[in-house]
């Protein structure tokens, strides 16, 4: 399934829920983001991540601080502010109403 065009707007549509849910179990850098997608159907690149990433720090769901690196440059770390894991409550919530829907109706 993960090639099927078919199911793209539902993949981005979530994508913003995953990142907010990875997110709040760990402060990550891009690249921990990227590896944790990788193996699943929401495999992504940076040049989709990077521009939602800033739109959820514009939104106030995110913020980041810069941390040195053994390997290299600083880098940002990620982590949710209180909007966001007030987001992300009301994401899980929302996920659970409509897979209880969808389950319902298809009784």
């Amino acid at each position: 399934m993960p090639g099927n065009d078919k199911f793209a707007a539902i993949r981005k549509g979530l994508l913003e829920f995953l990142i907010l849910k990875i997110i709040a179990a760990d402060q990550l850098y891009v690249a921990d983001m990227l590896r944790r997608l990788s193996g699943t159907e929401f495999a992504t690149q940076e040049g989709t991540l990077y521009p939602l990433l800033s739109k959820m720090r514009r939104d106030g769901s995110l913020d980041y601080e810069w941390r040195e690196s053994d390997a290299g440059p600083p880098r940002k770390y990620y982590r949710l502010t209180a909007k966001g894991r007030a987001q992300l409550s009301e994401l899980n919530d929302y996920w659970k109403s409509l897979y209880a829907t969808i389950d319902e109706i298809g009784r």
